[in-house]
C-alpha cells in the first residue's frame, strides 16, 4: 500500500487484516501501534509520501516501510516529559531492531516480527 492509497489508518488496517489472516494469535495492537509509529515518521519527517509492505518470511513477517528521504531516522534520548520523538524507541521495544536500507531513491524501515 502507498501514500496515494490511504492514510495511516488505512495502512493499519491493511497490515493488521494480513497478520490476522496469517497468524490468528498474533497482537495486532503491537503490530497497529508500530505501523502507525513507522508510516508517521515517513509523513512528518520525510516528505509525506511512504509505501507499506507486510509479508511473511518464515516464522515470522517482515514490515518495509519506504519513503523518498536519505535522512536516516535517529533514536532520541529518552525523555518522559517530551512529547514525540519516542516512536522509534516503540518499535524497537515491540519488534526489536530496525534495518535501513538506503538507495537513490530513498530509504526502507525493515523490522522483523517472530511469529509465537
Amino acid at each position: 500500500m502507498t501514500s496515494s492509497q490511504g492514510d495511516v489508518r488505512d495502512a493499519r488496517r491493511a497490515a493488521t487484516a494480513f497478520v490476522a489472516g496469517e497468524w490468528p494469535g498474533a497482537d495486532l495492537g503491537a503490530l497497529a501501534l508500530v505501523v502507525s509509529e513507522l508510516v508517521t515518521n515517513a509523513v512528518c519527517h520525510a516528505g509525506g509520501w511512504w509505501r507499506l509492505t507486510v509479508r511473511r518470511d518464515g516464522q515470522g513477517f517482515v514490515l518495509d516501510v519506504a519513503d523518498h528521504s536519505v535522512a536516516l531516522p535517529s533514536l532520541r534520548p529518552r525523555r518522559l516529559d517530551a512529547v514525540g520523538g519516542h516512536g522509534l524507541s516503540i518499535v524497537r521495544q515491540l519488534f526489536g531492531p530496525l534495518e535501513i536500507l538506503t538507495g537513490a531513491q530513498g530509504k526502507t524501515v525493515r523490522v522483523r516480527w517472530a511469529c509465537g
